[in-house]
């Protein structure tokens, strides 16, 4: 989380100095900034906000190429061996995806669909399980994973939706349940959330 703050804001001010520099004037490069609501899949799961920040290059007028830095804070949700689900403790993930945006448009108003794949740092999460009378949960993780989404722009403006798909998490432990009984508990979390986002993005685009 930590890296992702440094990267971010030292990609930020590049960006700053750029448009600067530049007038504000039309030009393939440009960086995103969005803050939204990040809704988690399954059961139990608790929705949060997320922040994210994607330098882009425009290889041609309606596509661009860029990387999504993207920080999620959820509660996800957990499913355990014993048919039992709950919600853990709010934790922070962080995404570096390779991404891809297709415009309709070279107006004002500009629909765009897009998809990315890369790396998600999911931290380690858990919960109390009454079955061991302990706490439960999975460790920290990186996974290889995707995202779409689609949306528009309006002058400077970006709204979209986007889908992360990420693998499930599992993991076992055994412990005993006080009364000289081993009890295996499994517990397993989906990872994959949408996220909703509204946002602005400085350079690129028309005055």
């Amino acid at each position: 989380m930590k890296r992702f703050l440094m990267f971010s804001a030292a990609v930020l001010s590049m960006t700053l100095a750029k448009a600067q520099s530049s007038g504000g004037a039309f030009s393939p490069f440009k960086v995103d900034i969005a803050f939204g609501g990040a809704i988690p899949s399954g059961t139990g799961a608790k929705g949060g906000v997320l922040f994210a920040l994607e330098p882009k290059y425009a290889v041609m007028p309606q596509l661009s190429v860029g990387l999504r830095l993207e920080a999620a804070l959820t509660a996800r949700g957990f499913e355990a061996n014993d048919g039992s689900s709950a919600s853990a403790k709010v934790a922070a993930s962080s995404s570096y995806l390779a991404t891809g945006d297709y415009y309709f448009s070279n107006n004002t108003f500009r629909p765009f669909v897009g998809a990315g794949v890369g790396i998600f740092q999911l931290a380690s999460a858990s919960f109390d399980n009454s079955q061991i009378d302990g706490t439960v949960g999975t460790g920290s993780a990186t996974k290889f994973g995707g995202m779409i989404r689609a949306g528009f722009e309006l002058s400077h403006f970006r709204l979209g939706i986007e889908y992360n798909l990420i693998g499930k998490s599992s993991e076992s432990t055994t412990e005993s349940d006080g009364n000289g009984n081993t009890v295996t508990s499994t517990v397993s979390s989906k990872n994959s959330y949408l996220g909703l986002k509204l946002g602005f993005f400085f350079g690129g685009g028309r005055k």
